[in-house]
């Protein structure tokens, strides 16, 4: 199965999860701000180059700030993400006030969900005087990955009114009110960060999910064709539809169980 494919099966298992109540957190919302650490066009034998190149560099200068946060960021596409706090984390101890390589530190942070060290952090990175709108998309993310939904969604705004219709901004925001069942509030915010120029592909597929949480299957499987091939968009839908069906039968049980049985799900 195509990378891409696979990832958005993920998230779509988790969204429906998130529907039900029973679950907090959403990969989707993964804490990234200058842009994702798989870059387009970008194969892991390049990215495995540039660890062994900004390794050296930040071996010979673990003090290195740009050294550091390049290591970091090789380490993260490899799936090295503890490795890559680590890294960030011996830098950050001598380079106490830079932004950069705070932000980068609290995003690694939040990776390996330790959010409330994350968030700690991310409020070091910017200041209300100066804030960073990367920044305060990321404190949204980490926020609704603590189900905290209302503080996550005014982050996001105070991020909006500083880049206005930033689709990376919207699209949190739309999964954030998805994050809190209010799933026409989510197709709205999503319809429009999709509508934006230079929105990623993951965004149109959010937006399929969405759409397809409330029953719009045919809908759904020709907005994510428009990024997927035919067959896995077709995939994604009728994941999307077995686990719709899954939840239906829980709640059922749960309804129909006794008050003293056992669970029907945990």
């Amino acid at each position: 199965m195509h990378r891409s494919s696979a990832r958005l099966l993920a998230s779509a298992a988790l969204l429906l999860s998130l529907a039900a109540g029973g679950c907090t957190s959403l990969p989707s919302l993964s804490p990234e701000t200058t842009g994702s650490v798989a870059a387009a066009g970008r194969s892991d034998a390049v990215w495995r180059e540039d660890m062994n190149v900004w390794g050296r560099r930040y071996q010979a200068n673990p003090r290195d700030p740009d050294a550091a946060m390049r290591y970091a960021q090789a380490l993260r596409a490899i799936g090295q993400r503890a490795q890559a706090a680590a890294v960030l984390e011996q830098a950050a101890v001598h380079n106490g006030d830079h932004r950069a390589l705070l932000g980068a530190y609290g995003r690694a942070l939040a990776d390996n969900g330790n959010f409330p060290q994350a968030l700690e952090v991310l409020n070091r990175a910017h200041t209300p005087d100066q804030p960073d709108w990367r920044i305060l998309s990321v404190q949204g993310a980490v926020l609704d990955q603590m189900g905290r939904h209302p503080e996550a969604q005014r982050h996001y705004a105070s991020a909006l009114r500083l880049m206005p219709d930033e689709p990376s901004v919207l699209s949190n925001l739309g999964l954030s009110y998805a994050l809190s069942k209010n799933l026409p509030q989510a197709e709205a915010t999503l319809r429009r960060a999709a509508a934006q120029r230079g929105a990623e592909p993951k965004v149109r597929q959010n937006l399929a999910l969405v759409v397809g949480l409330q029953g719009r299957f045919q809908e759904a499987e020709t907005i994510a064709r428009g990024d997927l091939s035919p067959t896995e968009a077709a995939a994604n839908v009728a994941y999307l539809r077995q686990m719709l069906a899954q939840k239906g039968d829980w709640n059922k049980q749960k309804r129909s169980a006794s008050p003293l049985a056992p669970s029907a799900g945990s």
